[in-house]
């Protein structure tokens, strides 16, 4: 592990203290630090108890400012250093940030010994636990045709 990913990692760990070091809780022991050319761009925590923002995960939290830092909804070229394996909302939103290197400390069975609950999800992705969710879909004409005037734009950004 090169220097700055040793001192990115120890950002992270430091992130995830926030939460048990302070009197108030904000969060879980999430932290999550974003790097690009060998730079820490910016680093955050875990936030959901103190925004009541189910997605305030440390890792969206960064992703969430390195954009605003960067002035780009694409991250390409970043590395995200992390004390815990993402979660499955964290990593679509990784995989949609076009980061392509994630570094973690703690693993998801880690998170799973002190009560986060993210097998849940894995679960209810490989078709078990469907009880936690129902998904219907509706066959919509005018939501067809929104998609098609998309798909017709010219110059369109994909991402």
């Amino acid at each position: 592990m090169c220097e700055i990913n040793k001192t990115a990692m120890e950002k992270a760990i430091e992130e995830s203290k926030i939460n048990y070091e302070n009197s108030y809780q904000k969060g879980g022991p999430f932290g999550a630090v974003i790097v690009k050319n060998n730079e820490v761009v910016c680093s955050s925590h875990n936030t959901v108890v103190e925004s009541n923002d189910p997605t305030a995960h440390a890792e969206i939290n960064c992703i969430r400012k390195a954009c605003k830092i960067l002035n780009t909804y694409d991250l390409s070229g970043c590395i995200l250093y992390v004390n815990a394996e993402p979660c499955p909302m964290c990593l679509s939103a990784i995989i949609w940030s076009n980061i392509k290197e994630v570094y973690f400390a703690n693993t998801k069975k880690d998170a799973d010994e002190i009560g986060f609950r993210d097998d849940m999800i894995y679960e209810f992705f490989n078709g078990k636990n469907t009880s936690i969710l129902k998904v219907h879909h509706i066959d919509n004409k005018e939501a067809k045709e929104v998609f098609k005037k998309f798909k017709e734009m010219p110059d369109k950004i994909i991402y």
